[in-house]
Parts: structure tokens; sequence; C-alpha cells
């Protein structure tokens, strides 16, 4: 397993708009993996890439937006991944009393109805950000029984699985980061369901057949980018699940929304974070 360079990039002050810049701009230097927070964003990149914090520096050197920006950066050794998730980053969780959420190295598990194991390596979506646990939620509360699904950048493929234990028949999940499609490929090997999954971005939509639900928990550039994709592929009475922005960007994610036919129901809030429940009419 390879190891990687763990980036922190630290902006004040900071904004949506300022960590979905930062993200963009790495991403074109090699990063792979993007956790935004309420005074910065963390990054990933593969040592093999070179020196982390000097990527960043290089990347960030032109940043156009008034912020100030501090980055620093630790090396994680892959064979080490797990165990620094289990000792900094990942313990179960359980959420609502009903999903609980938890790594194949954890012993002390409570039960829940819904019991989904996930091995993250440098994969993303373990329940524990908002984001994530607000889309559990809002699956939690949807009947998806026989049901078709698509789960934009699935991660670890910890949504589509939760689907495919709801009862959904059909579960395909698209994700364009290398390493994290074949850890999905392995979470839903070790939670025993069934689920498509295609390395790709948005494009690969234009393959598949409209779904009842979509799923797309990433960020608020890349939803604006692509929801009109997103829509063409969902069934007329179909529902989808949007997260991965500030609650701020509601009116301008509702606002492209309403473009392509759809129209918000709900919303669930936490710490400024927000996950949309919006039908296609």
């Amino acid at each position: 397993m390879n190891d990687y360079y763990t980036v922190r990039i630290d902006a004040t002050p900071c904004t949506s708009d300022i960590t979905d810049l930062i993200a963009a701009f790495l991403a074109e230097t090699g990063f792979e993996s993007f956790e935004p927070d309420a005074t910065g964003l963390t990054a990933y990149i593969n040592a093999t890439s070179g020196d982390g914090a000097l990527a960043a520096r290089e990347a960030l050197s032109d940043f156009p937006m008034e912020t100030r920006l501090e980055i620093s950066q630790q090396l994680v050794k892959g064979q080490d991944w797990n165990e620094e998730w289990e000792k900094h980053y990942f313990k179960p969780i359980l959420i609502d009393g009903r999903c609980v959420i938890h790594s194949s190295f954890h012993t002390d598990i409570p039960a829940a109805e819904y019991d989904i194991v996930i091995d993250p390596k440098m994969a993303f979506g373990t329940g524990h950000h908002d984001t994530t646990s607000q889309m559990v939620r809002h699956i939690l509360a949807s009947d998806l029984e026989g049901k078709s699904v698509i789960d934009m950048g699935t991660g670890t493929g910890i949504l589509g699985i939760l689907a495919a234990m709801r009862g959904a028949a059909c579960v395909t999940g698209i994700e364009i980061d290398r390493p994290a499609y074949e850890n999905a490929i392995e979470n839903v090997a070790l939670n025993g369901v069934s689920m498509n999954l295609i390395h790709g971005d948005a494009s690969a939509l234009a393959e598949l057949e409209p779904a009842d639900f979509l799923f797309a928990n990433i960020n608020r550039n890349i939803i604006l980018g692509d929801i009109d994709r997103y829509a063409a592929r969902l069934k007329s009475g179909g529902i989808m699940l949007l997260s991965g922005f500030y609650e701020e960007d509601t009116p301008m994610i509702a606002e492209a929304a309403t473009r392509h036919g759809l129209e918000l129901m709900s919303r669930l809030i936490s710490n400024r974070w927000t996950a949309l429940r919006l039908v296609k009419r």
C-alpha cells in the first residue's frame, strides 16, 4: 500500500468558496481527496508524487482570494493507514439508533438495524462528517424497497451499501478517484451486498437508465456543474439527495435544481453543513 502525505491548509478568513477553490487548485496538481471544514481543508496526495506541502505551496502561490494560508503536512505510511484512522479519526458511529458504521478492526460495536463495515483506506465516507451522516438520515427516511439508485462520488461506497441494505433492487456507484473506487469494491464485498461500481465521472451517467433515487455527496461546484446530468438520469417523481456544501449555498443549489425540474422538499442542517432532498416534477 502506498504512503500518503496528509496536507493541512488553514485559511484565515475561511469560507466555502475559499475551500472549494483550494481543492480545485490542488486537484490539478495530483491531490486525490479533500476534507473541507470550518477553518480550512485537509488534502491527501500520494507520496510518490513528491513533497505534499511543497506541491500545495506551489499550487496555491497565485491564489486569487484574499486569505492567509498556513500549510503543514504529515507523512502517513500506507501500512499504518487503518491504524491512523482507528487512533485519530474513525470510531464506530451510531446514527439515529438505527445504523452503525464501523471498521473490520473494531470490536466494541453497538447493535443496530443496519450494520455497515467500512475500511476507509484512502477513500472517505465513514459517517463521521456531518454531510455523510445527514445523507444516511435521508436514506433511512426513504422507501428504497425495489427501487433503483445511483450514487455519484460513492467514495467508500457507504451510501450505496446502505441503500442496498434498505432493499434497493439496483444500486450503481460512480467514483472518479481510482483508490476510492477500489476501496468501494472492497467495502461492498465486506458487507455482502450487490452494488455495481463504475470508475468514472458524471459522463458515465449517459450509459445508465434513469433511476428512482440519485445521491451526490460531493461539493457545491461539482454539483452545480453536473446537476443537469444528474436530473437527466432521474425518473419523473424520483428523489435526489444532495450534500457536501454549506447552508448558505442552498439558494444557488436550489435555483440550479429548479432549472432542471427539481423541487426542494426538505433539508437537514448540522454545523453549517446541509443535505437537501429534492423531487423531479
